[in-house]
């Protein structure tokens, strides 16, 4: 079974890249799109990444468009948005497939280590669906699989995912912040 830092990555530029590069350091990764509802929390994103960046910490954003095509751009439109709306540092890899079939192996292996996700309860889910009903869309998918944009997986130093977190829970949320703490001070 590979782990994660074994699986070939992109980075948004093009270049090849792997987790590896970021062995012993603690992770957070995130699907990101430019046209959600939750977008603004690249704000958040980044301003976590700005207070723990020196300790070892890293966000990940790795775009999708697997959730009501909120992702439709080119990597070079993506990183425009990013970097021009929401002065975005952290790094951002190739666009990827996060749920179902065609789901890149590192959602795969993501989901598989951590099946479930903190959450606020059910309300999140049901608007959504609400809200996908009404586009005439499936509803939302069953856990493991994703269930939006900005779900946010935890990673520690020796590379295992430690925390899963719903969209609905926000970056500077205190149970993702001392998480990432706790994580840090191993």
């Amino acid at each position: 079974m590979s782990t994660l830092y074994d699986v070939p990555l992109t980075t948004l530029s093009g270049s090849p890249a792997s987790l590896a590069d970021y062995s012993g350091k603690v992770l957070l990764i995130v699907n990101v799109a430019s046209q959600c509802g939750l977008t603004p929390q690249y704000t958040a994103l980044e301003a976590l990444y700005q207070q723990f960046k020196e300790k070892g910490f890293y966000i990940l954003g790795f775009p999708a468009n697997d959730f009501a095509g909120q992702e439709p751009g080119t990597a070079q439109e993506i990183a425009k948005f990013c970097s021009g709306e929401y002065d975005v540092t952290f790094p951002l890899f190739s666009k990827v497939v996060a749920t179902g079939a065609e789901k890149h192996p590192i959602y795969g292996i993501l989901t598989s280590e951590m099946p479930q996700h903190e959450a606020d309860g059910g309300q999140f889910r049901e608007n959504l669906d609400n809200f996908l009903s009404s586009k005439n869309l499936g509803p939302t998918l069953p856990l493991p699989e994703l269930l939006w944009n900005f779900e946010k997986f935890l990673i520690g130093k020796s590379g295992q995912v430690v925390a899963r977190f719903s969209p609905d829970i926000k970056p500077d949320d205190p149970r993702i912040v001392q998480a990432i703490e706790a994580e840090l001070a191993k």
